[in-house]
């Protein structure tokens, strides 16, 4: 029982012999910012204990759970938005292609009837799908900067031929998108084979059968890719239209 003193203690020695391993392996190594990995796990378990005491109280209810989105949908722009650029414009880019992605994915879902439109899988999905467009929001804006810096002598010369400057990145958004989608696309191909996603595994442990586990998931995995398709390419476009200097790959 999650409730009994022993399992706690076991469950925090386990977290933190882990965490050790992971801090010592980069200290070795000579890892710039090797606590870093210690930092998350103890700021990820410490927000997973608040949040669990929070949604015992409102995921049956639909206005809290609106809430709950919402500071789950904020705090991934802001954190996808550093990871880009600095600028109200970056971040205005940012948040409007997370917006996008996920309002059109859950849109279809809970439409399709493919998911029943209840404040539990509102919650559960929109987490889920929250959290992976911000990732792919990250990338495709650093993927985007990378491209550009690396090839600026190339944009350069297409802005001396009279080009735009979302005309002379074109091809560099392209590129951005498709690196930022390789983790989603990896992790849909190898479902099953060599992961077992934690929506699978925990709708099992909630009592479904493996088949009504394994649909559900597969609807997770689906909304992930188009809300992760249409927010990276809604933010290399975005940044091509506002670029207007060689830009800076932010640390």
């Amino acid at each position: 029982m999650i409730d009994d003193p022993d399992v706690l203690l076991r469950t925090l020695i386990g977290v933190l012999a882990l965490a050790a391993v992971a801090t010592s392996v980069l200290w070795v190594f000579g890892v710039p910012h090797r606590f870093a990995s210690l930092y998350a796990v103890a700021r990820g378990a410490l927000q997973l204990a608040i949040v669990s005491v929070v949604l015992t109280g409102v995921i049956t209810n639909g206005a809290w759970v609106g809430v709950v989105l919402l500071v789950m949908f904020s705090v991934g722009t802001w954190t996808a938005a550093r990871r880009v650029g600095s600028g109200v414009r970056v971040l205005a880019i940012v948040a409007g292609a997370m917006l996008l992605g996920i309002g059109v994915a859950l849109a279809v879902i809970f439409v399709t009837g493919a998911v029943a439109a209840t404040p539990r899988y509102a919650l559960a999905l929109g987490g889920m799908v929250i959290g992976n467009a911000m990732t792919v929001a990250g990338l495709a804006g650093r993927r985007f900067h990378e491209f550009v810096v690396d090839r600026w002598l190339e944009v350069e010369g297409w802005l001396a031929l009279g080009a735009t400057m979302r005309q002379a990145t074109a091809e560099h958004a392209r590129l951005a998108v498709h690196a930022a989608m390789i983790p989603p696309i990896d992790q849909t191909k190898t479902t099953g084979l060599v992961t077992l996603p934690g929506a699978f595994v925990g709708a099992i442990f909630g009592g479904l059968s493996p088949l009504e586990a394994g649909r559900f998931q597969v609807v997770v995995l689906a909304a992930i890719m188009a809300a992760g398709s249409i927010t990276a390419v809604c933010v290399a476009v975005g940044l091509g239209r506002v670029a207007g200097q060689q830009p800076v790959v932010p640390g």
